[in-house]
């Protein structure tokens, strides 16, 4: 084989080889989903095992040490009482992600129900729960959230209640577009076509195939969940001081802005890097389940 033969056959080789080789980098994570994993991990293990992470007693009041700046023996600094800020931002890491959570778990629940209904209930009910849903979207969500506060009171349980259900909307509109699309498809069509019941339709066809966009919808909706719940206990409608909440240490801290910065920067930073890191997550799920890069 001559010299110009061999380069071609390893062009060839090269070339045959490439496809391959895209396909297994595009299967590796991204810089940005390792960073959120890592974050949400570091989130997971506050929640969990709080104890290890915690350089002092959260709760320890020592005001000789009250608005001390970052140093090595406080990292987030100390707040008015001489509570170590950053101790107190992973002690209410748990607080705050079981929010997020419960809302979302709440509010995917009521619009699984509105979803299922305007899906699968035929064109009359399918009308109605979509008129209901235009008036909800006619409340901004945290105004919404507002007014079950004004109902029902203002504290942690009653505020995750309130967002869950101010985001029950976009999750049913959401919900019923993916059932349509199901309901449409050519493995439904048959099981109508061999006689089965609506519901088996639902449980056995609908919902295991709408589960994996119902999940990565729920990622997605834990950061905008944990925000809303944070901005009311800013407004004093959420958690109330001295618990270790974000939005509680973000009303907390306001008062003090001018001279204690780190009071309020740093929960502020945790309810971002949260919101962000659940995002991209998300975003990493829907593209694994698209097979996008």
């Amino acid at each position: 084989m001559s010299e110009l033969e061999l380069r071609q056959t390893t062009i060839d080789a090269e070339v045959a080889h490439a496809p391959r080789r895209r396909a297994r980098i595009a299967r590796l994570p991204r810089a940005g989903t390792v960073v959120a994993g890592a974050f949400v991990l570091f989130l997971l293990a506050a929640t969990v095992v709080p104890g290890l992470l915690e350089t002092q007693d959260p709760n320890r009041i020592s005001p000789s040490e009250a608005f001390d700046s970052p140093s090595l023996a406080h990292w987030f600094g100390t707040d008015e009482s001489g509570r170590d800020i950053y101790s107190r931002v992973v002690a209410g890491t748990g607080t705050s992600l079981l929010i997020g959570v419960t809302a979302t778990f709440i509010g995917l629940a009521f619009g699984l129900v509105l979803g299922v209904l305007a899906g699968f209930g035929g064109r009359v009910v399918d009308y109605g729960v979509n008129r209901l849903v235009e008036v909800l979207f006619a409340f901004p969500g945290l105004l919404l959230a507002l007014l079950v506060i004004v109902v029902y009171g203002p504290g942690p349980v009653t505020a995750t209640i309130a967002v869950g259900l101010s985001t029950a909307p976009g999750y049913a509109r959401i919900i019923r577009g993916q059932f349509v699309a199901i309901r449409s498809s050519q493995y439904v069509e048959a099981a109508r076509v061999l006689g089965h019941s609506r519901g088996r339709i639902i449980a056995r066809h609908v919902l295991p195939n709408a589960l994996i966009p119902i999940f990565v919808l729920a990622t997605l909706g834990v950061g905008q969940a944990i925000v809303w719940a944070a901005a009311l206990s800013y407004l004093g409608l959420g958690a109330q001081p001295p618990a270790a909440e974000w939005g509680a240490m973000l009303a907390a801290g306001r008062t003090y802005l001018s001279v204690a910065w780190w009071m309020t920067v740093f929960p502020g930073l945790m309810i971002v890097g949260t919101t962000i890191s659940t995002t991209v997550l998300g975003r990493a799920l829907a593209r694994r389940g698209r097979g996008d890069a």
